[in-house]
């Protein structure tokens, strides 16, 4: 079953997450992932509001986790460290 990666962000430091940015997106698209959702307009209806909801489509669980596990994509994310507050989660979908 395809999955949703989603990511609610606050940057604090919009250079290093402009680099964490440059090197996610290449190996979210190698793990099959695709973006569906990437800043843009939304509306906060409950919980803590982040100016940044990004959304991507993988083909399983599997393949976004193995996603975020992957070497390339934690070298990305040490720039998003101390540069952004964060939360990340993987669901399934009913496709």
């Amino acid at each position: 079953m395809p999955a949703l990666w989603i990511a609610h962000v606050t940057v604090t430091d919009e250079a290093a997450y402009g680099k964490y940015a440059e090197l996610a997106g290449p190996a979210i698209a190698r793990h099959g992932g695709e973006f569906i959702a990437r800043g843009g307009r939304y509306v906060q209806l409950e919980g803590k509001e982040r100016p940044r909801n990004v959304v991507a489509k993988f083909p399983s669980v599997e393949a976004a986790e193995a996603c975020y596990h992957s070497p390339e994509y934690q070298q990305a994310l040490d720039h998003a460290r101390g540069a952004s507050e964060r939360e990340l989660l993987i669901v399934e979908t009913s496709e």
